[in-house]
């Protein structure tokens, strides 16, 4: 996805819709799963609606985009990656993050099995066409790999037929459908980049500037409402996962229980800071210092976005 397209595109979000003043809607950046799932469990619990919020969560689809969402003035807030966040900002469209989920980098490379990633050099290597991958280009930038970056949609066909000799994919998500294959992976054909220096934050909920200063009472109900619902999940995984396959079978989405169970797992995972050991549910300055350093310095980035660009002032 083009990053001055995704730029316009968050330019124009919510300030034409006429909704309630505590009417929201909110578009996660991909279909229903358990990477959502504290929000699921924030509406189902009731906790939007004891902060005084009428909620809707409207998904994405292969057909309408978040993105389209967003252009066509349809939601108040979305998810998005620190990395996605930072170039928005960078292109002009300011940001503002109000509640971080993400304490931890869940990106992987994945070979087959007895070859290192870090040995493919100028390897074909698939990667999401809807741009969750800046930290990787990154990285080969900086280790001098060379990788030859090959877009896929949404599914590992590609690294399936031999396509390609690597793949880009979410500890949470593709990760496991590769194992549910029956692919057989050694462990040192899998590259976990926060174990190698890029342990960059990934997902926060963002809406502009512009919105956020209108409604900054909506946006802390929300994010204090949303907290609630991650804290709830991880306290009881079971019900959780019985509320986010409520959602994925009414939104059709071909999964099955143990893959969700398993991405339920490794998100609520990423939660706990490395550090503190705690769910901190806060952008961290150093995170987004050397997010933006790392982006700068090959060339994804015009400027170094700063910590107090993307938070409350």
């Amino acid at each position: 996805m083009n990053r001055h397209y995704l730029a316009t595109a968050l330019c124009t979000v919510i300030c034409t819709v006429c909704q309630a003043q505590d009417k929201m809607i909110f578009t996660p950046q991909w279909s229903a799963q358990a990477q959502f799932a504290g929000y699921y469990v924030a509406q189902e619990m009731g906790f939007y609606k004891e902060a005084g919020l009428d909620v809707e969560i409207i998904h994405p689809s292969l057909t309408q985009s978040s993105l389209s969402r967003i252009q066509n003035n349809e939601s108040h807030a979305t998810t998005l990656q620190l990395a996605q966040a930072m170039e928005i900002v960078d292109d002009g469209i300011p940001l503002v993050n109000i509640l971080q989920t993400s304490m931890n980098n869940a990106m992987v490379i994945v070979s087959r099995k007895g070859v290192n990633p870090l040995e493919q050099v100028g390897g074909k290597v698939g990667i999401w066409n809807a741009g969750f991958g800046q930290i990787a280009m990154c990285m080969s930038i900086k280790d001098n790999l060379g990788y030859h970056w090959v877009p896929f949609a949404s599914n590992i066909n590609l690294f399936i037929s031999g396509a390609i000799d690597a793949t880009l994919a979410m500890s949470y998500n593709e990760y496991y459908q590769l194992l549910q294959t029956g692919i057989e992976i050694g462990e040192n054909s899998v590259y976990r980049f926060r174990d190698h220096g890029y342990n960059i934050q990934e997902d926060g909920v963002y809406m502009t500037r512009d919105y956020y200063n209108r409604h900054k009472d909506q946006a802390r109900k929300f994010a204090e409402a949303s907290r609630k619902g991650w804290e709830w999940a991880v306290q009881n995984p079971d019900e959780t996962l019985d509320i986010v396959m409520d959602y994925v079978d009414r939104e059709h989405i071909a999964t099955n229980r143990v893959l969700q169970k398993l991405m339920l797992e490794e998100v609520l995972r990423l939660l706990v800071d490395r550090e503190s050991k705690e769910c901190e549910f806060r952008l961290r300055p150093d995170m987004v210092e050397k997010a933006g350093q790392l982006m700068y310095e090959n060339g994804m980035l015009d400027r170094q976005v700063t910590y107090n660009e993307l938070i409350d002032r």
